[in-house]
Protein backbone atom coordinates (compact mmCIF):
# COMPACT_ATOMS: atom_id res chain seq x y z
CA UNK A 1 0.00 0.00 0.00
CA UNK A 2 1.35 3.40 -1.00
CA UNK A 3 0.46 6.58 0.87
CA UNK A 4 0.65 9.61 -1.35
CA UNK A 5 1.96 12.47 0.72
CA UNK A 6 1.57 16.11 -0.24
CA UNK A 7 5.19 16.06 -1.41
CA UNK A 8 4.37 13.54 -4.13
CA UNK A 9 1.02 14.67 -5.46
CA UNK A 10 -0.40 17.50 -7.46
CA UNK A 11 -1.30 20.34 -5.06
CA UNK A 12 -4.78 20.44 -6.58
CA UNK A 13 -5.49 17.11 -4.82
CA UNK A 14 -6.03 19.24 -1.71
CA UNK A 15 -9.15 20.71 -3.29
CA UNK A 16 -12.56 19.12 -3.54
CA UNK A 17 -12.94 18.97 -7.30
CA UNK A 18 -13.20 16.50 -10.16
CA UNK A 19 -9.83 14.93 -10.80
CA UNK A 20 -8.19 15.19 -14.22
CA UNK A 21 -7.07 11.69 -15.20
CA UNK A 22 -5.09 10.65 -18.29
CA UNK A 23 -5.16 7.07 -19.62
CA UNK A 24 -2.09 6.32 -21.77
CA UNK A 25 -1.54 3.11 -23.65
CA UNK A 26 -2.29 0.95 -26.66
CA UNK A 27 -5.44 -0.56 -28.19
CA UNK A 28 -6.61 -1.87 -24.79
CA UNK A 29 -6.90 1.75 -23.65
CA UNK A 30 -8.31 2.88 -26.99
CA UNK A 31 -11.02 0.20 -26.72
CA UNK A 32 -10.49 -1.54 -30.06
CA UNK A 33 -12.82 -4.52 -30.40
CA UNK A 34 -15.78 -2.91 -28.63
CA UNK A 35 -18.06 -1.11 -31.11
CA UNK A 36 -20.87 -0.96 -28.55
CA UNK A 37 -19.41 0.65 -25.42
CA UNK A 38 -15.99 1.77 -26.65
CA UNK A 39 -13.89 -0.26 -24.21
CA UNK A 40 -13.17 -0.03 -20.48
CA UNK A 41 -11.73 3.50 -20.48
CA UNK A 42 -14.80 4.98 -22.16
CA UNK A 43 -17.06 3.06 -19.78
CA UNK A 44 -15.12 4.54 -16.88
CA UNK A 45 -15.34 7.99 -18.44
CA UNK A 46 -19.13 7.67 -18.80
CA UNK A 47 -19.40 6.36 -15.24
CA UNK A 48 -17.55 9.39 -13.92
CA UNK A 49 -19.52 11.77 -16.14
CA UNK A 50 -22.71 10.58 -14.43
CA UNK A 51 -21.27 11.32 -10.97
CA UNK A 52 -21.65 14.65 -9.17
CA UNK A 53 -18.96 15.86 -9.32
CA UNK A 54 -17.38 13.51 -11.84
CA UNK A 55 -13.73 13.05 -12.67
CA UNK A 56 -12.45 14.10 -16.10
CA UNK A 57 -10.86 11.27 -18.07
CA UNK A 58 -8.91 11.58 -21.33
CA UNK A 59 -8.47 8.45 -23.45
CA UNK A 60 -4.95 8.69 -24.91
CA UNK A 61 -4.73 5.15 -26.22
CA UNK A 62 -3.06 4.57 -29.61
CA UNK A 63 -3.37 1.24 -31.40
CA UNK A 64 -0.06 -0.55 -31.82
CA UNK A 65 1.86 1.63 -29.38
CA UNK A 66 4.85 0.15 -27.58
CA UNK A 67 6.20 1.25 -24.21
CA UNK A 68 8.77 3.48 -25.92
CA UNK A 69 6.13 5.14 -28.09
CA UNK A 70 3.97 5.92 -25.06
CA UNK A 71 7.04 7.34 -23.34
CA UNK A 72 7.86 9.48 -26.37
CA UNK A 73 4.49 11.25 -26.23
CA UNK A 74 3.90 11.19 -22.47
CA UNK A 75 5.16 14.60 -21.40
CA UNK A 76 3.79 16.57 -24.36
CA UNK A 77 0.30 15.10 -24.05
CA UNK A 78 0.36 15.55 -20.27
CA UNK A 79 1.17 19.22 -20.67
CA UNK A 80 -1.67 19.69 -23.18
CA UNK A 81 -4.33 18.42 -20.74
CA UNK A 82 -4.18 21.24 -18.18
CA UNK A 83 -7.77 22.37 -18.56
CA UNK A 84 -9.88 23.81 -15.75
CA UNK A 85 -7.90 26.98 -14.95
CA UNK A 86 -4.73 25.44 -16.40
CA UNK A 87 -4.16 23.08 -13.49
CA UNK A 88 -2.11 20.02 -14.32
CA UNK A 89 -3.62 16.51 -14.45
CA UNK A 90 -3.87 14.66 -11.14
CA UNK A 91 -3.35 11.04 -12.16
CA UNK A 92 -1.93 8.93 -15.01
CA UNK A 93 -3.30 5.47 -15.79
CA UNK A 94 -0.85 3.41 -17.86
CA UNK A 95 -1.67 0.23 -19.78
CA UNK A 96 0.89 -0.88 -22.37
CA UNK A 97 3.36 -3.67 -23.12
CA UNK A 98 1.61 -6.37 -25.10
CA UNK A 99 2.79 -5.09 -28.49
CA UNK A 100 6.39 -5.22 -27.26
CA UNK A 101 6.01 -8.93 -26.48
CA UNK A 102 4.99 -10.08 -29.97
CA UNK A 103 7.32 -12.33 -31.97
CA UNK A 104 7.85 -11.21 -35.54
CA UNK A 105 7.25 -13.41 -38.57
CA UNK A 106 7.30 -16.80 -36.86
CA UNK A 107 6.71 -18.49 -33.51
CA UNK A 108 10.39 -18.35 -32.58
CA UNK A 109 11.06 -14.95 -34.16
CA UNK A 110 12.53 -11.98 -32.34
CA UNK A 111 10.33 -10.08 -29.93
CA UNK A 112 9.13 -6.75 -31.29
CA UNK A 113 11.02 -5.13 -28.39
CA UNK A 114 13.91 -7.22 -27.12
CA UNK A 115 13.36 -8.15 -23.47
CA UNK A 116 16.30 -6.30 -21.90
CA UNK A 117 15.46 -3.24 -23.98
CA UNK A 118 11.84 -3.45 -22.86
CA UNK A 119 12.94 -3.56 -19.23
CA UNK A 120 14.89 -0.33 -19.72
CA UNK A 121 11.99 1.36 -21.51
CA UNK A 122 9.43 0.42 -18.84
CA UNK A 123 11.69 1.72 -16.06
CA UNK A 124 12.12 5.00 -17.94
CA UNK A 125 8.38 5.35 -18.67
CA UNK A 126 7.36 4.75 -15.07
CA UNK A 127 9.96 7.11 -13.65
CA UNK A 128 9.05 9.90 -16.07
CA UNK A 129 5.32 9.44 -15.48
CA UNK A 130 5.73 9.39 -11.71
CA UNK A 131 7.72 12.64 -11.91
CA UNK A 132 4.62 14.28 -13.41
CA UNK A 133 1.92 13.03 -11.01
CA UNK A 134 0.71 9.84 -9.28
CA UNK A 135 0.55 6.76 -11.52
CA UNK A 136 -1.36 3.47 -11.57
CA UNK A 137 -0.90 0.62 -14.07
CA UNK A 138 -3.46 -1.74 -15.65
CA UNK A 139 -1.89 -4.92 -17.04
CA UNK A 140 -2.54 -6.74 -20.32
CA UNK A 141 -5.22 -9.36 -21.06
CA UNK A 142 -4.18 -12.86 -22.19
CA UNK A 143 -4.61 -13.59 -25.90
CA UNK A 144 -6.07 -16.59 -27.76
CA UNK A 145 -3.00 -18.52 -28.94
CA UNK A 146 -5.01 -20.57 -31.45
CA UNK A 147 -5.83 -17.37 -33.38
CA UNK A 148 -2.21 -16.36 -33.93
CA UNK A 149 -0.52 -14.89 -35.89
CA UNK A 150 -2.22 -11.53 -35.69
CA UNK A 151 -2.43 -9.87 -39.15
CA UNK A 152 -0.28 -12.73 -40.50
CA UNK A 153 2.82 -11.33 -38.82
CA UNK A 154 2.68 -10.96 -35.04
CA UNK A 155 2.89 -14.14 -32.96
CA UNK A 156 1.66 -13.42 -29.45
CA UNK A 157 1.84 -16.15 -26.79
CA UNK A 158 1.11 -16.55 -23.10
CA UNK A 159 4.70 -17.33 -22.10
CA UNK A 160 6.04 -14.07 -23.51
CA UNK A 161 3.06 -12.14 -22.19
CA UNK A 162 3.76 -13.47 -18.71
CA UNK A 163 7.46 -12.61 -18.96
CA UNK A 164 6.83 -9.03 -20.08
CA UNK A 165 4.03 -8.38 -17.60
CA UNK A 166 6.14 -9.74 -14.74
CA UNK A 167 9.00 -7.32 -15.41
CA UNK A 168 6.40 -4.54 -15.64
CA UNK A 169 4.83 -5.59 -12.36
CA UNK A 170 8.23 -5.71 -10.64
CA UNK A 171 9.15 -2.27 -11.99
CA UNK A 172 5.88 -0.89 -10.61
CA UNK A 173 6.49 -2.51 -7.22
CA UNK A 174 9.96 -0.98 -7.08
CA UNK A 175 8.42 2.49 -7.47
CA UNK A 176 5.35 1.76 -5.30
CA UNK A 177 3.06 2.15 -8.32
CA UNK A 178 -0.19 0.18 -7.97
CA UNK A 179 -0.32 -2.59 -10.60
CA UNK A 180 -3.49 -4.49 -11.57
CA UNK A 181 -2.54 -7.97 -12.80
CA UNK A 182 -5.29 -8.54 -15.38
CA UNK A 183 -3.32 -11.35 -17.05
CA UNK A 184 -3.23 -13.57 -13.97
CA UNK A 185 -6.83 -12.76 -13.05
CA UNK A 186 -8.14 -13.73 -16.48
CA UNK A 187 -5.90 -16.80 -16.73
CA UNK A 188 -7.40 -18.02 -13.46
CA UNK A 189 -10.82 -18.09 -15.18
CA UNK A 190 -9.69 -20.63 -17.74
CA UNK A 191 -8.80 -20.71 -21.42
CA UNK A 192 -12.38 -21.29 -22.59
CA UNK A 193 -13.61 -18.29 -20.61
CA UNK A 194 -10.79 -16.12 -21.99
CA UNK A 195 -11.49 -17.07 -25.60
CA UNK A 196 -15.21 -16.33 -25.17
CA UNK A 197 -14.32 -12.79 -24.09
CA UNK A 198 -11.91 -12.02 -26.95
CA UNK A 199 -12.68 -10.72 -30.44
CA UNK A 200 -12.28 -12.89 -33.54
CA UNK A 201 -8.70 -11.61 -33.93
CA UNK A 202 -7.74 -13.38 -30.69
CA UNK A 203 -5.99 -10.29 -29.37
CA UNK A 204 -8.53 -7.69 -28.31
CA UNK A 205 -11.41 -8.15 -25.86
CA UNK A 206 -14.88 -8.17 -27.38
CA UNK A 207 -17.76 -6.11 -26.00
CA UNK A 208 -18.44 -8.64 -23.23
CA UNK A 209 -14.72 -8.83 -22.48
CA UNK A 210 -14.40 -5.08 -22.07
CA UNK A 211 -17.50 -5.03 -19.85
CA UNK A 212 -15.92 -7.64 -17.58
CA UNK A 213 -12.61 -5.77 -17.64
CA UNK A 214 -14.42 -2.56 -16.68
CA UNK A 215 -16.04 -4.28 -13.70
CA UNK A 216 -12.70 -5.84 -12.70
CA UNK A 217 -11.06 -2.42 -12.77
CA UNK A 218 -13.93 -0.78 -10.89
CA UNK A 219 -13.40 -3.35 -8.12
CA UNK A 220 -9.65 -2.64 -7.98
CA UNK A 221 -8.88 -0.61 -4.87
CA UNK A 222 -6.82 1.97 -6.76
CA UNK A 223 -9.90 2.91 -8.82
CA UNK A 224 -12.40 2.38 -6.01
CA UNK A 225 -10.52 5.03 -4.01
CA UNK A 226 -11.04 7.54 -6.81
CA UNK A 227 -14.79 6.95 -6.74
CA UNK A 228 -14.92 8.41 -3.22
CA UNK A 229 -14.65 11.88 -4.86
CA UNK A 230 -13.32 13.85 -1.87
CA UNK A 231 -9.54 14.03 -1.57
CA UNK A 232 -7.05 15.65 0.76
CA UNK A 233 -3.27 15.08 0.85
CA UNK A 234 -3.49 13.80 4.42
CA UNK A 235 -5.35 10.63 3.61
CA UNK A 236 -5.11 9.78 -0.07
CA UNK A 237 -3.93 6.20 -0.24
CA UNK A 238 -3.72 4.12 -3.40
CA UNK A 239 -3.08 0.38 -3.11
Amino acid sequence: MTALSSAHINPSYAQKHPLRVLAFGDSLVYGFGDPVRGGWVDQLRLQWMSSQPGHILYNLGVRGDTVKQVGDRLKAEFQQRGELRNKQPDLIILSVGINDSARLGRLDGKNYTEFSEYSQHIDKLLEEAQALCPVIFVGMVPINESKMPFVDCFHFNHADQHRYKEVTKQACQKLNIPYFDVFDLWMSRGEHWINDHLSADGLHPNTDGYSVLFQDIMNWQAIAKLNQIEFTPDYITIQ
